[in-house]
């Protein structure tokens, strides 16, 4: 477990081409986003436009106030729930459709990263352009696997885009933590988790694991639980903490926001084991920074073999990186004969998300904050 990640790429990451690669100009970086002339649409734009294509759910990619959007069944629900009916005018899309949008073809691809994430495969002049947004290539039970598509243009994201970022499989991660409620059946396994994806990944794990028994739930966990039920992910018997004795609670698996664990509301339990699963529990720093006694490498992104295969998978003729450790997998890229530079957008968290389903209601329209999770 290494105690920092703040590591420089071995070398400098080659010079952005003073052209656009592929022979595609007609998708444009901007400080907003990416926007698509020829469609006359914003691909997860930070701010509200007319027109957006929404790759998934978390708050760095989905904001509310557009005036359409278009997205999965799955990530409209998820919108929806988080801002309000209201704030969400969308068209869906399923996975393989494809759509005329403006001069361009467009189709929602795979990702999973968490239920309804996409892809977004546009085609215009006889060139490919697929923006990834946030994926990783592990099996995942609550949504469907990342689909590679062929395309000129790739878009991918960085966030463990270094050399020590190589999970372990998940599924070990989960019998470390029924292990423990067997050795400390006094104790309340209380694990942080976001509350969209995360959450939801880990309960499916643990019934897949083979527990039946009831888990807790803290009450910003429960909208988006009862919505992936709703859209056909069963999560099992799942019980609020509120109102429950504290003895009650003794050697159960609780669920909580990584903020309420070190919160005055984790008080409740009875002498709490705190576990936290995310990509970010590889480094023994963030571990400490988290509190957590038993850290679960559960991460809902590529790691750094996953991003290097997909990749080598692809091999495009144009690699475009954002948001996470853009310059050490540009240069990686170059070491495998591809063409890649930093896009460098402002906006994007490195990381999943910690806000949605807060017990307070939707979320206002404008700018959110950067997401805290992996």
């Amino acid at each position: 477990m290494p105690d920092d990640i703040r590591l420089p790429p071995a070398d400098p990451a080659p010079p952005p081409p003073a052209s656009h690669g592929a022979g595609i100009d007609w998708l444009v970086p901007c400080p907003e986003g990416l926007y698509c002339p020829p469609g006359d649409f914003w691909i997860d734009p930070t701010r509200a436009k007319p027109r957006a294509i929404v790759t998934h759910g978390h708050a760095d990619h989905a904001r509310p106030g557009h005036g359409a959007v278009l997205a999965t069944p799955e990530t409209l629900a998820i919108m929806a729930a988080r801002f309000g009916p209201d704030q969400v005018r969308g068209q869906p899309l399923g996975y393989g459709e494809r759509l005329t949008v403006g001069d361009v073809s467009v189709m929602l691809a795979p990702a999973g990263h968490v239920l309804g994430s996409a892809q977004i495969v546009i085609t215009h002049r006889g060139r490919t352009a697929v923006v990834s947004g946030d994926y990783k290539r592990r099996a995942d039970p609550t949504c469907p696997a990342f689909e590679p598509v062929p395309c000129d243009l790739f878009i991918t994201e960085a966030t463990f885009a270094l050399p020590v970022f190589r999970h372990p499989p998940a599924a070990g991660e989960i019998a470390k933590l029924l292990h423990g409620l067997e050795v400390f059946p006094d104790r309340a396994h209380l694990v942080g988790v976001y509350a969209l994806g995360k959450c939801q990944r880990v309960i499916r794990m643990i019934r897949d694991a083979g527990y039946d028994r009831p888990i807790y739930i803290h009450g910003a966990l429960a909208p988006l639980s009862t919505l992936y039920e709703n859209l056909g992910v069963p999560l099992g018997p799942l019980l609020p903490v509120a109102g429950r004795a504290r003895a009650d609670l003794a050697g159960e698996l609780v669920l909580a926001p990584p903020g309420a664990v070190a919160d005055r509301w984790a008080r409740r339990l009875p002498d709490p084991l705190v576990a936290v699963a995310s990509g970010w529990m590889g480094v023994r720093q963030r571990a400490k920074q988290r509190g957590a006694e038993l850290p679960l490498v559960i991460s809902d992104h590529a790691d750094w073999d996953e991003l290097l295969q997909t990749l080598s998978d692809l091999r495009p003729e144009e690699t475009w990186i954002t948001h996470g450790r853009e310059d050490a997998l540009a240069h990686a890229a170059a070491g495998m004969g591809l063409h890649a530079r930093p896009l460098r957008l402002a906006g994007y968290g490195d990381e999943d998300d910690d806000s949605p389903a807060d017990p307070a209601g939707p979320q206002p329209a404008g700018p959110q904050p950067a997401s805290t999770g992996g």
